[in-house]
């Protein structure tokens, strides 16, 4: 059986930069075991999948262990596959999801996905997040994730993070954040215990950065950077229980699998 694949570099409009996401279209749903082996053969953050029911798509996300609830930049690349591959007279497509339904528009070569929000709320850090993350946090809360405030970039970019550590923590993963020097904020994710060290970009996450930043900057149109290595590029709008993520896509890699 062969299955289509493409491989998406997406919050980026350059190749090698943004992150990296698999996309298989499929005509009907495999078993799940299929799925998280063909999401650890091809060793990205993450696979998605998707099958048209109707008008609407439905579409799945795995880490190379596990399925998540919600993934920003693979749910780009799925869009940009189908805008682009699938059924290129479409300007909107309707995902359904773990998350709820999820749309994504497009307009030009720009991409923009209705989400969730997930507005983060103070906790007790544990030990190991403190020590696993190290430098000087101001403030840590949470969401799906540990959500965790620094002082200024430079201190984002210089953390080393105790990978053990932090994959013993009981959240997906750990968002570090900071107000930046020439964007509204920037941010790097950590999921180690999902199989993820350090993702490139994560849009997901920014379901809780941008209500984070909006209060805290009076101001609902922001644009951030994720400046991991690879480093990614979003345009972000605060609307209440919805967010708004934007960004641009490239093609990498079209060919198929066989199983």
């Amino acid at each position: 059986m062969k299955i289509p694949l493409y491989q998406i570099d997406a919050f980026t409009g350059v190749l090698f930069r943004g992150n990296p996401a698999a996309v298989c279209p499929l005509d009907e749903w495999l078993s799940d075991e299929t799925l998280l082996n063909i999401a650890a053969e091809n060793n990205l953050s993450e696979t998605a999948f998707f099958v048209k029911e109707g008008k609407e798509y439905r579409l799945r996300w795995f880490t190379p262990e596990v399925e998540v609830d919600l993934c920003g930049h693979a749910t780009l690349a799925a869009a940009f596959v189908v805008f682009n591959y699938v059924n290129s007279t479409l300007n909107r497509i309707e995902f359904e999801t773990k998350s709820g339904k999820l749309t994504v528009t497009k307009n030009g070569k720009l991409l923009s996905m209705d989400f969730p929000s997930r507005k983060p709320a103070a906790c007790s850090p544990p030990q190991d997040l403190i020590k696993g993350l190290g430098g000087s946090p101001v403030e840590v809360l949470k969401s799906r994730d540990y959500f965790v405030v620094y002082s200024s970039e430079e201190e984002i970019k210089a953390l080393k993070p105790d990978m053990s550590l932090l994959s013993k923590l009981d959240a997906l993963g750990v968002i570090v954040t900071a107000k930046g020097n020439h964007v509204d904020f920037v941010s790097r994710f950590f999921a180690p215990g999902a199989g993820i060290p350090e993702d490139p970009v994560t849009g997901s996450a920014h379901s809780s950065l941008i209500p984070y930043w909006a209060e805290k900057l009076a101001k609902n149109k922001l644009h951030a950077l994720q400046v991991s290595k690879r480093g990614g590029e979003l345009f972000c709008e605060y609307n209440g229980a919805r967010v708004m993520i934007s960004g641009h896509a490239v093609k990498y890699l079209e060919g198929s699998l066989e199983i």
